[in-house]
């Protein structure tokens, strides 16, 4: 029985990938939604997201921000050239989308900076160890799991939900316009850069796990898929909570210079 997997339809539809693999989607759609919809990225949007808040996340965001090629390079140490189609395919992948990341980390430093949060304070990680905890699980992952779960916990589920809130937050000007004009393209590139792109690569995530797995892979791979993508959702959705319960001041903050005029 043939069980290689190799996509015919198009990158972006549920449909173009096997049955078991929209099963998977399906079974972790729930987890994915508290993560994704949460009421911190409906804050943001509407700039009613106490500085406390904001600083605490963009603070305990970061360690995953920057630390997200390293991971991304534990799983390229996975890959030998020619043994697997699924190997060859998230080689060239991972070895692309590396330098990719790296600029990401910039573009947080900017967002941190516009809040008053220096590098300093994001490298000092002086929070409470719960806001680690999503850090701490990647590193696991990328460190134990098999490449097909590696990737799936992270370039997959990780990348997507990020995609998707991000493009959440930006869906309104109101967080946006509350930045100065000057700088304010610089303060918002990581969100809109995010919002723009990042729907590609977790589909793309998709079909390197679905190669690596193949048409018929063992229930025990599909639960260990479906266990690590609910695993980053959960983490996710724990740090937001964690976050929405510093947000003691969700009161509308208007641009300073308007308040003055």
């Amino acid at each position: 029985m043939i069980t290689v997997f190799n996509r015919t339809g198009p990158l972006m539809e549920e449909a173009s990938y096997p049955q078991w693999a929209q099963q998977l989607i399906r079974d972790c759609s729930e987890s994915k939604r508290r993560a994704v919809g949460h009421e911190i990225y409906k804050r943001m949007r509407d700039n009613t997201l106490s500085p406390r808040a904001m600083r605490t996340y963009l603070i305990g965001g970061w360690p995953v921000v920057e630390q997200f090629s390293l991971y991304m390079g534990r799983n390229l140490g996975k890959t030998r050239y020619g043994r697997h189609p699924g190997e060859d395919m998230a080689r060239r992948w991972l070895i692309r989308n590396i330098r990719v990341e790296l600029n990401h980390a910039d573009y947080w430093v900017y967002w941190a900076r516009a809040h008053g949060v220096s590098l300093e304070e994001l490298n000092a990680q002086d929070i409470p160890a719960e806001f680690q905890a999503l850090n701490d699980w990647c590193w696991h992952t990328c460190a134990t799991d098999s490449l097909a779960v590696a990737m799936a916990a992270t370039n997959y589920a990780i990348e997507g939900a990020v995609g998707e809130w991000a493009a959440a937050v930006c869906s309104k000007n109101i967080y946006e316009e509350s930045f100065p004009l000057e700088g304010r393209k610089r303060t918002m590139k990581w969100l809109k850069m995010h919002a723009q792109y990042d729907d590609e690569h977790p589909w793309e995530a998709l079909e390197i796990v679905c190669t690596l797995a193949g048409m018929n892979p063992s229930e025990e791979l599909i639960d260990d898929l479906r266990k690590a993508i609910c695993k980053s959702y959960d983490y996710m959705y724990l740090f937001l909570q964690s976050c929405l319960q510093l947000d003691t001041a969700p009161a509308v903050r208007v641009r300073r210079e308007l308040v003055e005029s």
